[in-house]
Formats: structure tokens, sequence, C-alpha cells
């Protein structure tokens, strides 16, 4: 089995570089300043050539992206063309990621909610999955993923499940193809997730750490078939991260860093699995944390590393 690691949206090597530059609707309102909205988002996509470029370099094959690449692009009285004036920025990027087979992909934020009951909340979420597809096919990305939670609890677990699945079904058909559910950490756990996989046919994300946080007794032996099931012929992707402490207060919160013998001990429960698997390492100190758990696996297992974040075991 081969593992490839990842890491999300920024470097912390290159702190000066960031593709999430803000101009908010504050302040978008205050000047209506197109010009100023347009040299953040050609910041933006500057900075995201640089970090692919970066990752290359480094041999990261798994990225993702910020979803704050494009400032108020949701937004429906902000109308701009966030597309042919920086088709220039795309290609080169898109040309970059292709020719080294990286995979990218998005996790939209926490104002994504599928199976809300405000048709407000379900109509913007729809132009946010919309967003980020257009912004991966700009990029010329074919293997398109939009992970999301499966959203909120109003009305109980079951109600909402329905409302997810009703609302996902009223999806464009692009969309649906797009669209991978992750388990949360404190109401839709992974056994939630894969009866809604099961009924939609639509793949499982796997957070490990939501798993620890959120779960029904049952081992992660007994569900990671259908997990990697969920995937068909696409190779899975997990999350991972760890505890910021211990106590029952910070558990839930994620780490600067990654801790080597949980993950060790996460390989040991997945590594009979005959598929490969790609991981992403959701930690704040983001790539420095992906490099020091290389060097702390180097050292601790006998895992046969292919290059500086892929391994066989």
């Amino acid at each position: 089995m081969r593992i490839r690691l990842g890491y999300a949206c920024i470097s912390k090597t290159l702190d000066y570089l960031t593709p999430s530059s803000p101009y908010t609707y504050t302040e978008y309102l205050e000047k209506r300043s197109v010009k100023k909205l347009d040299s953040v988002i050609v910041s933006n996509l500057k900075a995201l050539h640089e970090l692919i470029l970066y990752n290359i370099k480094n041999n990261v094959h798994f990225f993702r992206v910020s979803s704050k690449l494009i400032p108020l692009a949701t937004k429906n009285d902000v109308v701009f063309n966030y597309k042919d004036p920086y088709r220039i920025y795309y290609q080169q990027i898109g040309k970059l990621i292709l020719e080294s087979n990286m995979r990218v992909d998005f996790h939209p934020d926490q104002f994504c909610v599928l199976n809300s009951t405000k048709k407000e909340v379900v109509s913007n979420t729809l132009e946010i999955l919309k967003y980020h597809y257009n912004i991966l096919d700009y990029l010329g990305v074919k293997d398109k993923i939009l992970v999301i939670h499966v959203g909120g609890n109003t009305f109980g677990k079951e109600k909402s499940i329905s409302r997810f699945i009703n609302n996902f079904n009223r999806l464009p058909s692009y969309l649906k193809k797009c669209i991978a559910i992750e388990n949360d950490d404190k109401i839709f756990n992974i056994k939630d997730c894969l009866k809604i996989s099961q009924k939609l046919d639509i793949p499982v994300v796997l957070d490990y750490h939501h798993f620890r946080c959120n779960n029904e007794q049952e081992k992660l032996e007994d569900v990671m078939k259908d997990i990697l099931a969920s995937w068909h012929n696409k190779t899975p992707k997990i999350h991972f991260s760890s505890p910021k402490n211990n106590t029952k207060k910070d558990f839930r919160s994620h780490h600067d860093y990654i801790d080597v013998d949980s993950f060790i001990k996460f390989i040991d429960i997945i590594k009979g699995v005959e598929c490969d698997i790609d991981i992403m390492i959701e930690a704040k100190a983001k790539d420095e944390a992906l490099f020091r758990l290389v060097r702390e696996l180097k050292y601790k297992t006998d895992f046969i590393f292919m290059d500086e974040t892929s391994f066989i075991v």
C-alpha cells in the first residue's frame, strides 16, 4: 500500500505567501473598488502558483487549495468575472498540477450547509459548491473532489440526513459527481456518512480525529472496508490530525503538529487494505507538521519512503 501525505492551503515555510488575502464584503461596500478586488485576486493566484511550485520541488503530491482564493465570488450582489481576466493564471497553475500529477481538492467552509432548513442557506450553499467546482474546472482538474460535512442537526439526526439526501438529489449532476462527505466531531459519525453514501453512491472521507471524538464504539477495522469501497476505482483520501491535548475541553481542537505514535497506530490498523491512500495532514503547522512527521516516521518505523512525502507499508 502506497501512502501519500499532503497539507492544506498555506505553507508555514513560505509564510510570506498567502493565496487567501481578503477583500471583505464590508470593504467592498465602502470602496466599491473593482481595481482593489482585481489586485487581491491576482495576488492570491500568484501565491497559489508559487505554492504549487514549492510542492513540486518538495515532492508534495496532495494539496488542498484555499477556499478564499477568489474573494466575494459567492456574493450575489457582487457580480464580476473571475474566469476570463485570470485565464492565464489558471492555465499556468493547472499546467503545473497536471504535469506533476498533483492531487488538489477543496473543503468548503462552515457556510456550506446542504441540509439547512433555511432556503437562503441552501441556495447560498449551491453557489459555494458552484464556485469551488468552477475553480477546479478553470485549473483543468479532471478528478474534482469537494469535501463537505453533512451539516446541522435541526429537528434531529434522521430528518437532517433526509434533508441532506433530498437537497443533494436536487443538485446539478456535475456537482453530484464531485461531492464527498466527511464525518464530523459532534453529530454525524462515520456510520451516518456510510448510510448516506450507500443511498447516494458518494465517497466517504474518514476524518480519524473526528472518528475518535464521535463514534458508536465501533472499531475502525470494522468500517474501513466500506469507507474505502465508497471510492470505487478512485484513490481514497483520509484526514488526520492530533488533538491539542487530551483534556475534554481541548480534545476536539487540532494540534500544531502530529503525534507520531498515534499516526503509526493508525497505519497499523489500515495497512492490510489493498489500495493506495492519500492522507491530508490537518495541523496548524501545515507543511512543517508534515515534514516533521516524515522525519519521525523515518526514525521510528521501517516504512519504505519513495520520496519526501510518500511511503510504502
